[in-house]
């Protein structure tokens, strides 16, 4: 299996970056990761990079394709950052969401698991067929009824979350419980709440459909972010994963 990958991180209509993201590939298993340090909390631009580079780094030391390993590499990130925290007080309260995919090229599958609100969605012939809970109130009130899905983006408490990377008492990773058997044409996208906050997941699919490239693909969705955003607007960024049979012949997206 091949992957094509694309990577967008922008600071929008803020001063600094706070998201950061970036990807791996060893032993036929591919790394992808995407933070974002939280704005309430100084140093979240620390916090964010401290995680994509301890991961990265951890999963180069032992490269494997299952849930452990994306557990350890989201405890590494946790790890990174208290360690920080401990070493100087002014960043003591930094926090940061993560969320980390993994490819395993040789035998077509994935695993994934994340902390926060920077969500995962995974596509199949256009349509999205996974999608990660977010850890944060306003998905606790539409779970429980208070609040409709379709509001739960302009929810005066969206950006409130329930766990993060560096708040170890409340450290809880959640893991796709099952590997995930990935097929030709499958795609899947990491991204910060900057660019899901202005983009619904059916205009993701429509454009997904729409282009030839994940590269285009993340092209339109900044599109749509920029049209739909403010001047103080968040930070956004995405990685795209596509993965495809060489032997094939089907079209993108699958």
């Amino acid at each position: 299996m091949q992957l094509e990958i694309a990577m967008l991180s922008k600071t929008g209509g803020r001063k600094v970056n706070e998201d950061a993201c970036d990807y791996r590939s060893a032993a036929e298993v591919c790394c992808c990761v995407l933070s974002d340090g939280l704005g309430g909390h100084y140093g979240g631009d620390v916090a964010s990079k401290l995680v994509v580079t301890s991961t990265l780094d951890t999963f180069r030391k032992k490269p494997a394709c299952n849930q452990q390993t994306v557990e350890a590499l989201l405890r590494a990130g946790d790890d990174a950052i208290t360690q920080v925290q401990r070493q100087n007080r002014v960043l003591r309260q930094m926090r940061a969401t993560g969320v980390i995919l993994l490819v395993d090229t040789e035998g077509n599958s994935a695993v994934w698991g994340h902390i926060g609100d920077s969500r995962l969605y995974g596509f199949r012939h256009g349509r999205i067929v996974v999608q990660t809970r977010d850890h944060s109130v306003s998905q606790s009130m539409v779970e429980a009824g208070y609040l409709r899905p379709e509001e739960l983006r302009l929810s005066p408490s969206r950006n409130q979350l329930l766990a993060a990377l560096g708040d170890s008492k409340h450290f809880e990773a959640a893991v796709v419980p099952a590997v995930f058997p990935v097929q030709d044409g499958d795609v899947f996208l990491l991204c910060s709440d900057g660019l899901w906050e202005y983009v619904l997941e059916s205009e993701m699919e429509r454009m997904l459909i729409a282009s030839v490239s994940v590269s285009e693909w993340l092209k339109a969705l900044e599109e749509r972010v920029l049209m739909r955003g403010h001047a103080e607007q968040d930070n956004y960024s995405a990685i795209a994963v596509r993965c495809s049979d060489p032997d094939e012949t089907t079209l993108f997206p699958g």
